[in-house]
């Protein structure tokens, strides 16, 4: 599991899990990138909290979902990605390509390197 880094007062949410320390722990780095995200839009004003906590719920609770909740940051990455585009500031088409670069930055990039976004072959 992947330790968040962010001094967020969000950190304390109710349900979050956390380590043995008390740290927040997410299943997947991935993951731990999302919640960041999501926490650092929110503070530099984007979207209310209120208006994230109705996108996700939107996400979490639309037909077909897993009922055990295993496919929550899924949910999460979705309601992040329709909220900035009902915010007009990336459309799904953006986000999808951003995906797609990060995913062959990746493939590109060495074991134990970092991956960075330059290191997609098609940029």
């Amino acid at each position: 599991m992947s330790v968040c880094e962010t001094g967020s007062t969000l950190l304390k949410s109710p349900g979050l899990p956390k380590s043995p320390e008390g740290d927040p722990v997410f299943p997947e780095p991935w993951t731990a990138e999302a919640f960041a995200m999501t926490v650092h839009l929110h503070e530099r004003g984007v979207f209310s909290w209120t208006e994230w906590a109705e996108a996700l719920s939107t996400e979490v609770h639309r037909p077909g979902r897993a009922e055990d909740g295993s496919d929550y940051f899924d949910c999460w990455v979705e309601a992040l990605s329709a909220l900035l585009g009902a915010k007009g500031i990336a459309d799904g088409e953006q986000v999808l390509g951003l995906q797609r670069s990060w995913q062959r930055a990746a493939k590109a990039t060495p074991h134990g390197q970092p991956i960075e976004l330059r290191n997609d072959p098609q940029r």
